[in-house]
């Protein structure tokens, strides 16, 4: 008989993975094979921590276009977390609930049931996407509320899931998937990192290769812009007057091992943050609330307070890479996709094209209800622009609420964990289970039978 039950969010990027019955926040690693030019090594999934030189890193990804295509990727990553060599972990006698993608490929999905089974063994297991895992956190305490008497989680919510590939925005009623709302915008955070790749490298440096570096370049320096217009201008100023303008510390992988934003407490936050990604209190996390104005960390006001250290002039052995209007204007394309000639919506209109889809009796309730999660969410100014544009854009009868977790990375884990572990989702929880024994039984038609709801 199982005992525990093992949560995993597969993201194309990073695996957050953890025991549902631990209170020990979730742990993370990379989701890819690497290959480093400096050290002639492969780093598999968490052994990239070890690698001493990031620079040219050559990646296998098991993802592609947002859907699992490289099995044998994926299984040497799988190995390394199933197999006891990260966590101590007994498929035998141990639950798994696993994240898919969104609209997951028939066959794909027949993969996943599979490898549970048949390669590693577990007893049983479940797979849902990772917006459905975030509908079952208490979304009310997002807007300072409390979850109402009775009710084991909100009748109805849009999750916007902006990833690694792409951004999907998905209104719930009742827990289950809208399917006709559903919208997928192509943009996502491998995009953003490799348009900043391509800016860099034609007004600076060539860093095309420098694929790991670029994206700690852009979780450092770049935010989402509310007044996109006026900073513009700002950016042409001289760089005295200039208060977005950041000098960023380039590593040199020998004495210095991670690169940081010039300015003596920001570079120190920023270090901290890259050390313990993934490694938050949860209960921190769940009392949070949304506070509009703190949001826009890396805006004008931060900047402000930073000038004179930014400013300073660089030292001789310290190679500094200059970011300007880069830090907003590469993560406006989530907002306006036709920046860089892609024929989509941005976030907001996706959002008022994917209610609009739905019945007009709860178009009301999913106005008020829109949760952000994904890695993108946590851009400085993300939750503010996405809630101004949506207020001016969204029928004036209906009121607008946009929340975000303290942590919208983990948010879609923490709401897995509470399935497997609340008393209130018991008797769902095990319903959706796929035992070996079954499977083995009936086969994949079961587990097809069992994760419909899914989306």
């Amino acid at each position: 008989m199982a005992t525990r039950t093992l949560v995993v969010d597969n993201g194309a990027a990073t695996i957050k993975f953890g025991f549902a019955d631990e209170d020990m926040p979730y742990r993370t690693f990379a989701n890819n094979i690497t290959r480093s030019k400096a050290e002639r090594k492969t780093f598999v999934g968490d052994q990239l921590e070890t690698c001493k030189d990031f620079s040219g890193l050559y990646y296998r990804l098991p993802f592609e276009k947002g859907l699992l295509t490289s099995w044998d990727v994926e299984k040497q990553v799988w190995d390394r977390l199933f197999n006891g060599k990260i966590v101590p972990c007994d498929p035998s006698t141990t639950n798994l609930l696993i994240s898919e993608p969104i609209l997951n490929l028939p066959n794909i999905a027949t993969t996943y049931d599979q490898l549970v089974f048949e390669e590693y063994g577990f007893h049983s297991y479940t797979r849902m996407s990772a917006p459905q895992m975030a509908m079952y956190n208490e979304i009310p305490r997002l807007y300072g509320q409390k979850m109402t008497s009775g009710k084991k989680r909100v009748d109805c919510a849009v999750v916007v899931d902006s990833g690694y590939s792409f951004t999907h925005i998905i209104p719930f009623w009742k827990g289950k998937p809208i399917l006709v709302g559903i919208r997928r915008i192509n943009v996502g955070g491998k995009l953003l990192t490799n348009h900043l790749k391509e800016i860099i490298s034609f007004r600076y440096w060539n860093m095309m290769d420098e694929t790991y570096l670029v994206n700690e370049v852009k979780e450092a320096c770049c935010y989402v812009s509310n007044k996109f217009w006026d900073e513009l201008d700002i950016c042409k100023k001289s760089p005295r007057a200039n208060k977005i303008l950041q000098h960023y510390v380039l590593p040199d992988y020998s004495a210095q091992q991670r690169g940081y934003v010039k300015g003596g407490s920001k570079s120190k936050q920023r270090e901290e943050k890259g050390k313990g990604q993934g490694k938050m209190d949860l209960d921190d996390a769940e009392d949070e609330t949304n506070d509009t104005d703190s949001e826009a960390g890396a805006n004008l006001d931060q900047s402000d307070s930073d000038s004179d250290e930014d400013m300073s002039e660089p030292n001789e052995d310290e190679q500094v890479l200059t970011m300007n209007n880069e830090r907003f204007t590469v993560p406006e394309i989530l907002f306006n996709p036709s920046d860089i000639g892609m024929d989509q919506a941005g976030i907001p209109e996706a959002i008022v094209d994917a209610i609009s889809s739905c019945d007009e009796e709860i178009r009301g309730m999913l106005y008020a209800n829109v949760v952000l999660i994904g890695g993108n969410a946590k851009l400085p100014g993300f939750r503010k622009r996405v809630a101004n544009d949506l207020r001016e854009i969204a029928p004036s009868e209906f009121d607008v609420r946009v929340g975000i977790d303290k942590d919208p990375f983990g948010y879609a884990w923490k709401g897995a964990k509470r399935l497997a572990t609340m008393d209130e989702f018991a008797s769902e929880f095990k319903n959706r289970l796929v035992t070996r024994a079954e499977y083995l039984e009936t086969g994949s038609a079961l587990c097809e039978s069992r994760f419909r709801s899914a989306v």
